[in-house]
């Protein structure tokens, strides 16, 4: 057993292959009661040795996912993990972000286990955040992005704590993948997030963020489901609050002539361009130079559509209508997709537009913006055709987690990875020294990107080229990604 004092008190937790780890510290107080739906509060201090030997309480969300199954019991749900190979050292600090397209996740994830990544030198922060309805909903009288607001509470707990655990304040990583990854884009354009780390890995980034407007609309639906004013949410048992979480995701369908885009994926959460928590997107702020002196890595997976196309039942089964109309609603036009792509059939175009909608293009703008405000960004791809599920799903959304993470035999991401092969090993191998090397010294391993475009494409053999997507690239080149809005 090992002891480490934080700002709370003192807590004990375990040596794991070398590793110490520490689960389910609080940095922040419980968000129930008088503190439902607001900004996050310090945590309550602690007489005597607080045990860290297990993960936080999930925050709440709906059942289908099954994340609620996953943790200790109770509403400590603002909780943060460290694995650390050296306490005494001054190593550099990577936090990860998780995903869950902003409607469920929790860091106690097998997948999320930091063992491997410690192991390799660096300290691995990992934590909880409100989801969903507590985290995301828009409701007048309260802060809004109140996930995004525990993730800087999270940031500063990094930041005061860290040095305790062998971690660099100094040089902090922050990383995320899919929502993880927009919340990395999200805080990068946040004020109250400026300091609280030096470098951001932002991985399949998705594109949708609200106005309030539709943010507003989405939580009056959500009200409605349970009899109640937008106003009362906060008084509503959570878990009656994911119940109607549920509902909205089952019926969103109907809801495509006022929701829009959001309503065709379907999306009914997302960071609030709200002007102040968030005054603008991740986009237009980085351009403008917000975050010019953080280094930066984006990218996406070749073939992000797949899994959640193989989600839907649709996977091998795209009609020319699903495609004609993805094209429309997606695209900024059909017609230069089937110019540009004269021999895809309706799942190719399918997978296509909808593949770079939502996450690679988002992604690869991410990038560019930040080298026009004059920063420094690196752009990657993963295009190794994973053998698992048949091989049907290539290298699709979510196979960078297991990779990242070194976890190739466990939680959900690695049935996407089948059998545990030399090549997957090598390539994780790979992706995570890239990641680690960067976090250490700002280089991942391969040139920033510039006018000629440079970019790492993570396969069975990995190459350096132009960006591989540049037909993709050129039809998106002059879209603008602002808040989706209300369409009445």
């Amino acid at each position: 057993m090992v002891e480490v004092r934080v700002s709370g008190g003192t807590v004990r937790g375990t040596s794991e292959s070398g590793v110490a780890v520490f689960r389910g510290i609080p940095f922040a107080a419980p968000p129930v009661g008088a503190l439902r739906f607001a900004a996050p509060r310090p945590a309550p201090a602690w007489d005597g040795v607080r045990e860290a030997t297990a993960f936080g309480p999930p925050p709440p969300q709906p059942q289908a996912f099954g994340m609620n199954q996953v943790g200790a019991e109770g509403d400590d749900w603002l909780t943060v993990n460290v694995w650390s190979p050296d306490l005494a050292a001054d190593l550099p600090v990577m936090v990860w972000i998780q995903g869950g397209a902003y409607v469920f996740g929790t860091s106690g994830l097998a997948e999320y286990d930091g063992l491997r990544l410690a192991r390799d030198g660096v300290v691995l922060v990992t934590f909880n955040y409100r989801v969903g309805i507590e985290g995301f909903a828009h409701v007048e009288g309260s802060p809004p992005n109140r996930g995004l607001l525990d993730q800087v509470a999270a940031l500063e707990w990094v930041r005061d704590n860290i040095g305790a655990f062998g971690g660099d304040p100094g040089r902090v990583t922050i990383f995320g993948q899919s929502a993880g990854g927009g919340s990395v884009a999200a805080l990068l354009a946040m004020p109250r997030a400026a300091g609280l780390f030096h470098r951001a890995v932002a991985s399949s980034v998705p594109g949708p963020f609200f106005t309030p407007e539709l943010a507003a609309d989405v939580a009056h639906a959500c009200a409605a489901e349970l009899g109640v004013k937008p106003s009362e949410l906060s008084t509503v048992e959570p878990s009656l609050l994911s119940t109607a979480a549920d509902e909205i995701m089952a019926k969103i369908g109907q809801f495509t002539g006022r929701w829009g885009r959001a309503a065709h994926k379907p999306i009914p959460f997302a960071p609030v361009v709200d002007g102040d928590v968030l005054p603008v997107t991740p986009w237009e702020a980085v351009a403008a130079g917000a975050a010019r002196h953080v280094g930066l890595v984006a990218g996406h997976t070749r073939h992000e559509q797949r899994l959640l196309t193989m989600i839907d039942g649709m996977l091998g089964q795209v009609t020319d209508q699903q495609a004609a109309t993805a094209l429309d609603v997606f695209a900024p036009s059909a017609e230069d997709y089937r110019r540009s792509f004269p021999d895809a059939g309706p799942d190719e175009l399918y997978d296509l537009v909808c593949s770079d909608w939502l996450f690679r293009m988002p992604s690869l703008r991410l990038a560019e913006a930040q080298v026009a405000a004059g920063g420094r960004a690196f752009v990657y791809e993963l295009a190794w055709p994973a053998p698992g599920l048949g091989g049907a799903l290539g290298a699709c959304h979510g196979l960078d987690v297991p990779l990242v993470f070194g976890n190739l035999d466990r939680g959900q991401p690695a049935m996407l990875l089948g059998e545990v092969t030399p090549e997957a090993t090598g390539l994780s191998d790979r992706l995570r020294g890239a990641w680690t090397a960067f976090a250490a010294t700002g280089d991942p391993g391969w040139p920033a990107y510039s006018s000629d475009r440079l970019t790492r494409v993570f396969d069975v053999v990995d190459q350096v080229v132009p960006y591989p997507e540049e037909k993709s690239r050129l039809i998106w080149r002059d879209h603008e990604f602002r808040p989706l809005d209300l369409e009445v």
